[in-house]
Parts: C-alpha cells; sequence; structure tokens
C-alpha cells in the first residue's frame, strides 16, 4: 500500500468545539426523531436521494441493462460511501459523521422501496423512456427468486439503516467527547 494513505489513517482526527458537538448532536437527535416519527416512508432527504438514485440509473445504464438497474441503488449508496471515505483520510470528524449517517439512512428509503416489490403501490418517478422503466426491486427480486421476502429483506436493511445511523451518533458523541 501506499504510504501516504498508511500515514494519513495515523494522524489525528480535527477537533471539534463544544458548541459543533452539540449543535450536530442536536442535529442527528432531532433528525431520528423526525424519521421515528414519520409514516409515510419518504423523509425530507429522500428528496435529494431520489435524484441521485434516478441518476444512478443513468450512469451506471452505459455499463449494461443489469448495472442500469441496480445503479440507482448503487449511486445512491456510492455518494455518501464516497464522502464518508474522503472525510476519513481528511480526519474531519463532522464530514465522516455526516456523511456516514446519511449513507445509512439512505437504507430507510431504499427498504420502503424493497417492501413495495410485490404491491408496487408506491408512485414511481423516471428518467427516459417510460416504458422502459418499472419497479426496481420487483425487477431485481424476480430476477433472484426472492421477491415473496421482499417485506422481509426490506426489514432487516431498514434495521441495518436504524443501526448505523445510532451508531455514527454514538461514534460522533465519543469522537467528540474525547478531545
Amino acid at each position: 500500500m501506499d504510504l501516504d494513505f498508511l500515514a494519513a489513517l495515523e494522524e489525528e482526527w480535527k477537533g471539534v468545539s463544544k458548541a459543533e458537538s452539540i449543535g450536530w448532536l442536536a442535529f442527528y437527535g432531532l433528525f431520528l426523531v423526525y424519521a421515528l416519527a414519520n409514516k409515510s416512508g419518504f423523509l425530507l432527504i429522500d428528496h435529494v436521494n431520489l435524484i441521485v438514485h434516478e441518476g444512478g440509473h443513468l450512469l451506471f445504464g452505459w455499463l449494461g441493462r443489469t448495472l442500469g438497474l441496480w445503479g440507482g441503488t448503487l449511486l445512491e449508496l456510492l455518494v455518501p460511501l464516497a464522502l464518508a471515505c474522503y472525510f476519513v483520510f481528511q480526519r474531519h470528524p463532522t464530514g465522516t459523521a455526516f456523511s456516514s449517517f446519511f449513507f445509512f439512512e439512505n437504507f430507510l428509503y431504499i427498504s420502503v422501496y424493497m417492501a413495495d416489490a410485490r404491491s408496487q403501490g408506491l408512485p414511481l418517478v423516471t428518467v427516459g423512456d417510460a416504458s422502459q422503466g418499472g419497479h426496481d426491486w420487483f425487477n431485481i427480486f424476480s430476477s433472484l427468486g426472492l421477491l415473496r421476502y421482499d417485506t422481509k429483506i426490506a426489514g432487516v436493511v431498514r434495521l441495518l439503516g436504524w443501526l448505523g445511523m445510532i451508531g455514527t451518533v454514538v461514534w460522533f458523541a465519543r469522537r467528540t467527547r474525547a478531545r
């Protein structure tokens, strides 16, 4: 491995003031309450996730039909994951926490779409030719022979999202308290 790569991981994390830490923890706490209270399954941030999701179909569609189908969910997860990795190497705790938190928040959004695979009651958004669209997770689960497990898989994905968001907040609180 490149020595600069390893050296970056040995550096100290940047400091976070007490006021900044309290502000971010309050933000995350309020967001978690908002997400918990929301019954629609579509949070305010999911408007951004939807745009990234649809862009993923266009981007990965160049690599074939299967990657085009999976591309929405892939890009939706890759964007915050790439940002989190960048902030880890910058040793920037607030950027790492924010990106990680919204990486895991995407799991909530994805789980709603997964759980709808059989019933297909959600309104769909597509880019390009609508006749070429369809329900991503219906198509994915059908191709894998997993359609009858859509709600069970969605439940696991949703749980992982909640655990990840809470874990991120705990990590951030401990990281900022340690300084």
